[in-house]
């Protein structure tokens, strides 16, 4: 007697030949439309844990550029690593409501590099004197865009290390991670207010110190 369907479960038909593999939560790789949000990630992540090493993959790589920047190579390998040694910790606290995650990164490796702000002060003044960007450099090739481009980098620093901390923080927030007002508001638990005001008193700053053509803001950011 042929078995019924009840004792025998059906097993899902393989994917044709070429089609991309489907990911742990049955969504297809490859395709960024369909990609788990960073919320999704996090979440599945509370009871598989493993789910975790997707958002690092995601994010980790513009993390370490944005570290690198402020602090250098060898502290930013560091924080980058403790950033989500925190992350995943709290993951159970997430807010699921906010499907985009870099702004809680942001945040938290915001507060790790705090503890290396004198480091931070150091390397703008070295690179106000004449040193090199550590990420823009590499991939400056011809010669003339390298010493205009040193030029301006070298005034910029300069005006930068002179702001305080917390101004400093927004600006490089918006200029670098590249996040709007509402997300650095959001990575650094003040306002939006606060942002936009901090935001206008570092441009009247940064005129001051090397004209209009140093105004940071984009427009494209104020969102």
């Amino acid at each position: 007697m042929p078995p019924t369907s009840r004792s025998s479960p059906v097993r899902p038909a393989p994917a044709p030949a070429g089609a991309p593999a489907a990911d742990p939560a049955g969504e297809p790789a490859g395709d960024p439309s369909r990609e788990p949000t960073d919320a999704a990630l996090i979440a599945a992540s509370r009871t598989d844990p493993e789910r975790f090493a997707a958002l690092f993959r995601r994010h980790a790589p513009a993390i370490m550029r944005y570290t690198v920047r402020r602090l250098g190579q060898d502290p930013a390998d560091d924080i980058v690593a403790e950033t989500f040694l925190v992350a995943f910790r709290r993951r159970g606290a997430y807010d699921a409501a906010r499907p985009d995650a870099r702004p809680w990164l942001y945040g938290i490796a915001t507060n790790l590099i705090r503890r290396h702000r004198r480091a931070e002060v150091r390397a703008l003044r070295a690179l106000a004197r004449g040193g090199a960007d550590p990420v823009t450099e590499p991939f400056t090739d011809a010669v003339e865009d390298r010493v205009h481009a040193g030029a301006r980098s070298q005034a910029l620093a300069g005006a930068i290390a002179a702001l305080p901390a917390a101004q400093r923080e927004v600006l490089l927030l918006v200029t670098w991670a590249e996040l709007t007002y509402d997300e650095v508001a959001e990575a650094l638990g003040v306002p939006s207010g606060t942002v936009r005001s901090r935001m206008n008193r570092i441009r009247r700053k940064l005129r001051d110190a090397l004209g209009d053509a140093a105004d940071p803001h984009r427009e494209a950011h104020d969102g």
